[in-house]
């Protein structure tokens, strides 16, 4: 009786481990099964995050149209995917060059990509630009080439595509945006209201095309990296402002935001934030205790200017 008491507790973590592996498993196969045959469309697709959602997408036997601005990139990327994959499985993608940043050629673009199979089932809204630095260094010309890039370059796109969906009362748009879009982190004014917009927008359209049938997902996360870091120390580390937003730029591994999109489309999940604790608890005491999140915020900023001085 006594070694079945010692032995519980690990049989019984045992048993829930391997539980949650086969439900994860079936999730995975589930959401890679739900986009099999769908026409879907990537923005920025030769971007780390891009790359990686082509190739889940891939794998799972949809229609890929790859969009990106460098078309040896793209040749590229079309390499790879093709050298990986049964061909019997997937279809050979298709490749567009867009720049999402140029407003005036994203209707001739949209053409462009409705002319591959005659419809689009998924757009993935992916392209962004980052800026970082103080409002009063950044020029107003800089602040319209981040808006451009982050919120008219996809509500532009999307709206070219849009009719599509609608005539045929089917179809799904994601927007891949990030926690910026739901709190403001100083010196990324011009990114983090870019994000906002984009945020109201999508927001907003989710509801007047739900009698379409039509899903809109958002997908945030904290910071999307090419390897997990942590911050190098320093004298201001322990501070509650940095205890935030320090936590903030830890950032996701693209590999995990793409899986994360595959099953947000499968499940047509309408937001996903991908945030540890912390920064996560940075959104909530936003919305409810903007003074304390004000605060924290203006703490960090007066420190962290002591710091340079010294």
């Amino acid at each position: 009786m006594g070694i079945l008491a010692v032995l519980a507790l690990p049989l019984l973590l045992l048993g829930i481990s391997g539980i949650t592996y086969i439900y994860q498993s079936v999730r995975w196969l589930l959401s890679k099964s739900a986009v099999q045959n769908q026409v879907v469309v990537i923005t920025d697709a030769i971007s780390g995050l891009g790359k990686e959602c082509s190739r889940v997408f891939h794998t799972g036997g949809a229609r890929l149209v790859l969009c990106g601005r460098t078309w040896e990139k793209l040749e590229a990327l079309y390499d790879a995917l093709i050298s990986v994959a049964d061909p019997s499985m997937t279809y050979a993608p298709k490749l567009i060059l867009l720049d999402i940043s140029d407003i005036n050629c994203i209707q001739d673009v949209a053409k462009e990509i409705l002319n591959c199979y005659g419809c689009v089932d998924i757009l993935i809204n992916n392209a962004s630009m980052k800026v970082k630095g103080a409002v009063q260094s950044i020029s107003l010309e800089l602040d319209k080439k981040i808006m451009d890039a982050n919120y008219f370059g996809p509500i532009t796109l999307t709206k070219a595509i849009l009719p599509n969906m609608i005539s045929r009362r089917t179809g799904q748009i994601v927007l891949i945006n990030s926690i910026q879009g739901k709190i403001g982190i100083p010196f990324r004014a011009a990114y983090a209201a870019s994000k906002h917009a984009a945020v109201g927008f999508f927001d907003c359209l989710r509801a007047e095309i739900e009698e379409f049938d039509i899903s809109v997902s958002t997908v945030n996360p904290t910071f999307i990296c090419s390897y997990h870091h942590q911050p190098a120390p320093g004298n201001w580390e322990a501070s509650i402002w940095k205890f935030f937003f320090r936590k903030v730029a830890y950032g996701v591994h693209p590999v995990e935001v793409a899986e994360e999109v595959l099953r947000t489309v499968s499940s047509k999940k309408q937001e996903v934030l991908m945030a540890n604790p912390i920064p996560r608890a940075a959104v909530y005491i936003r919305t409810f205790f903007p003074q304390l999140f004000f605060a924290i915020v203006a703490s960090g900023i007066r420190e962290k200017l002591k710091t340079e001085e010294e």
